[in-house]
Parts: C-alpha cells; sequence; structure tokens
C-alpha cells in the first residue's frame, strides 16, 4: 500500500482527500502545516501539499523536502490563475501541480504518475548499488523497504552514521551499501573489526604507527583510516573499541586528523565513517564503557537494521537467493528450494537472523547433488552437522525438519555456553538472543544448570 503525505490547513480539504487516496487503496498522512509535515517524511511515498498556508508555504516546502530526499515526489495544490506559482514550485523541484478546483479524474492520473516515478527512482538506485556490490538485495517486507528507502536517501548525504541491530541482521551489508550509492562509491571500502584487535593494537591499526613505535613495529604501517581516504570506512562491533582510543577517534571525526603512533607529526584525512554495532550504545554510556561525547558524534543518524522475524515475507526470496549464491560459487547446475521448503523456513525461528539462514541454506547446497531441494534434504543436512557438532546424531526416527533444527540449535546453544563458561548473559549476546529467550530456549533442550 502506497502512503501519501497530504499537508493543508484547510480541515475540510484534509477530510475529502483523504477519502480519495483511501477509496483507490492508498494510506493517507495527515499533516496540517508545513513544519509538521517535515515531521512525517519517514516511509512516504509521495507528498500532496497546498500552495498557501501560514508560515510555510508550499514551495518553501518543496524545497525543505527536496534537500532532505530528491526522489520524494511533491505535488502542489494551488488556486485557479496562480500558474506563475506553478513553475517557480516545478523549479524548486516539485514534481507537478495540480489547480483547484482539480478535476478527481485528473488529480488521480497526477498523483499515480507521481508513484510510479518514485517506485522507479528506488528501483534505480538499487540495481545502481546491486551493480557496484556484485549481488542481489532482497528486501520487500515493509520494514526492509522503509530501511533501503531511509538508506538511499541519507547515503548521498556526506554524514556520519551509526547501523545497529541484533546479530546477524546483515549490518555489515547494510554499511556497504551506504558505501555503494554515496558519492565516494568510486574510493575506497574499508572495514576495521574493533572487536577483532587487542585494546593496545587498536590504536595503532586505525592510526597508523612508525618504525619502533612498539615492540614488533619493524616498519612503518599506514592505518585504516589513511587507507580509507577518500571513501568510506565501517567501523564493525563499535561498540568493542577499548575506551583509551575512544578520544582519538573523536578527533578524527570532528577534526579529520589523526596522529600516528610514534609520530610527532598530524595528518589530515577525508573519511566518512559509518559504525556498526549489535550494543545499545546508550546503555554502554550510562554503564560509563563508552564515551557519551562520541556517542552522539557517531549517532548523527542512526539506522536499526530489523531482525529477521521481523520481515519473514523475505525468508523464501533470501533463501532462494543464497541457494543460487552458492550453488554458482560450487559450480552446480539447476539447484532450486522446493516451495514446500520455502514455506517450512519462513515459520521457523532463526536466532541468528540472515547469517544463520545463510549458512543453513549453504550447508544444504553444500551437501546436495543438484537439482530440487525439499525438506528431507533439508533435514538431512542438518543432521549431519548436529552429528559433526556434537559427535552424536539426533535421535533415531526424527527426520522431521523442526526436530532436526531443534537438535542443531541445542547443539549450537550448548556450545555457546561451554565457550563463554556458562555466563547466560554473554552466551545471549554471542547467539543473538535477549537473556530471557535464551533461559526459554535452555529449559527446553534440557541444558538449565542443576
Amino acid at each position: 500500500m502506497s502512503r501519501v503525505l497530504v499537508v493543508d490547513d484547510d480541515s475540510g480539504m484534509l477530510f475529502s482527500l483523504r477519502g480519495l487516496l483511501a477509496s483507490r487503496g492508498q494510506d493517507a498522512v495527515i499533516a496540517r502545516s508545513g513544519r509538521e509535515a517535515l515531521d512525517h517524511l519517514d516511509g512516504v511515498d509521495a507528498v500532496i501539499t497546498d500552495f498557501a498556508m501560514p508560515g510555510m508555504d508550499g514551495v518553501q516546502l518543496v524545497q525543505a523536502i527536496h534537500d532532505r530526499d530528491e526522489s520524494l515526489p511533491v505535488i502542489l495544490l494551488t488556486a485557479h490563475g496562480s500558474e506563475r506559482v506553478a513553475v517557480q514550485a516545478i523549479k524548486s523541484g516539485a514534481y507537478d501541480y495540480v489547480t483547484k478546483p482539480f478535476d478527481v479524474e485528473e488529480f488521480c492520473v497526477v498523483v499515480d504518475r507521481a508513484l510510479e516515478a518514485r517506485t522507479l527512482r528506488v528501483q534505480n538506485r538499487r540495481l545502481a548499488a546491486e551493480k557496484a556490490l556484485g549481488q542481489s538485495i532482497v528486501g520487500e517486507a515493509p520494514a526492509m523497504r522503509r530501511l533501503l528507502e531511509t538508506i538511499s536517501r541519507v547515503a548521498p548525504k556526506d554524514i556520519t552514521l551509526l547501523v545497529s541491530g541484533e546479530t546477524g541482521t546483515g549490518k555489515e551489508l547494510i554499511a556497504s551499501l551506504v558505501h555503494a550509492q554515496s558519492h565516494r562509491a568510486e574510493g575506497p571500502l574499508v572495514c576495521f573489526n574493533c572487536a577483532a584487535i587487542p585494546g593496545e593494537l587498536a590504536e595503532a591499526e586505525l592510526f597508523g604507527h612508525t618504525r619502533g613505535a612498539f615492540t614488533g613495529a619493524v616498519q612503518s604501517r599506514r592505518g585504516f583510516f589513511a587507507e580509507a581516504s577518500g571513501g568510506t570506512l565501517v567501523l564493525d562491533e563499535i561498540g568493542e573499541l577499548p575506551l583509551s582510543v575512544q578520544p582519538k577517534l573523536l578527533r578524527a571525526l570532528q577534526e579529520g586528523e589523526i596522529q600516528p603512533v610514534g609520530a610527532g607529526r598530524v595528518d589530515r584525512v577525508d573519511v566518512r565513517v559509518v559504525a556498526c554495532t549489535h550494543r545499545d550504545l546508550a546503555g554502554e554510556v550510562r554503564a560509563g564503557r563508552f564515551r557519551e561525547d562520541l556517542y552522539y558524534r557517531l549517532a548523527v543518524l542512526e539506522v536499526v537494521v530489523p531482525p529477521l522475524r521481523e520481515h519473514r515475507e523475505d525468508i523464501p526470496a533470501l533463501a532462494a537467493e543464497f541457494a543460487r549464491r552458492y550453488a554458482e560459487r560450487f559450480g552446480m547446475q539447476d539447484v532450486r528450494l522446493l516451495p514446500e521448503l520455502l514455506d517450512s523456513l519462513q515459520r521457523l525461528d532463526w536466532p541468528g537472523n540472515v547469517r544463520q539462514l545463510e549458512n543453513a541454506v549453504a550447508r544444504v547446497v553444500a551437501l546436495s547433488t543438484g537439482g530440487a531441494i525439499g525438506l528431507e534434504a533439508f533435514a538431512a543436512a542438518s543432521a549431519a552437522s548436529a552429528t559433526d557438532a556434537d559427535g552424536e546424531a539426533p535421535p533415531e526416527g526424527t527426520l522431521s525438519l523442526r526436530e532436526q533444527l531443534d537438535a542443531v540449535e541445542r547443539s549450537l546453544i550448548r556450545r555457546t555456553m561451554a565457550a563463554s563458561s556458562g555466563n547466560q548473559s554473554e552466551a545471549a549476546r554471542r547467539l543473538g538472543l535477549n537473556r530471557g529467550s535464551l533461559i526459554e530456549r535452555l529449559k527446553k533442550y534440557g541444558l538449565m544448570p542443576g
């Protein structure tokens, strides 16, 4: 369903337009002033606004909307004889205008054309991004459409971005998508995992170091900031960055300056930073584990990648895309997932989100001989995975997909609890679950400590 923002200070006109749009299967969002309209742009596919309004008039609203999202079509309603104003609005970025009193059929044609233009612009941006990334982007569910449309609007604007979401939701892909749709797309895309480097080396890795700056520094090295100059630097797991390094990162963001470890000079860098985290950074700030000033500098704009459970409609398309991708990688022909399997996958819980789904599909494709893959093949692949992980097969005679995946989930939780030394909070973090959900699963699989 398309969403149309209607802006007018006349309650009667708002009522009439909302009814007309609703009769055509379109959802109308109402605003009674230009200022109010600017607070309701998220998720909107088109805007219809009156010209003559107190405060911010229609042309000023067109300009403000165009500055935020040049692909969002705006239709201006003008009084008869105001063609000069309409021409001014078109020059300011309006899609079209309709003169009041208007003919309903003419009005509907203009609205439909505006919505079609919006769809084409969004699709073109996605196609360009897919070409740059070298892979398809799946996301037709409302939650993902809103996210992808937000990314298409903010990517061209050279601002720092914070991408948050549960483990396995695809935050790194979203960061790459931002780069691909930005004006820096021809520049380097460099990723740094803040959790993968010991704290004492993180500063040297980010900002570089001179020869002899510390034990083991046998030669000078450029840091990740210098390597990303002119492009985008993705700071994955930013919540793991040591507190001692955070002031230096803040300086790099604010001043565009870095100082390599052991150097007496300051270097200028031109880098856009996209930070990713599965943590609640605001909560980390309250706990004293993350600098408040750095948090606000990173979160100039924050986008949240929804967990897979909030866009289940995309699971069949995601699974089919993963099957195609891994079949191509393994040199296999005509690999396809049967509808019964896709339907079952859509109904299952995926606590590890898209990453868990991808791994499951990769496993079944790798173990298949090609052709059609159904429930039984998927269950057998899941059983093989559980056998390899635990050294024991799932119970005999339970070849249903649900039971086999339960066995795999039990194995994963057991191993994660062991790796976390029995710490439920840490295990939940690694699994991308909240602690309550983990406890439910521990009870379900008989893994609760006595």
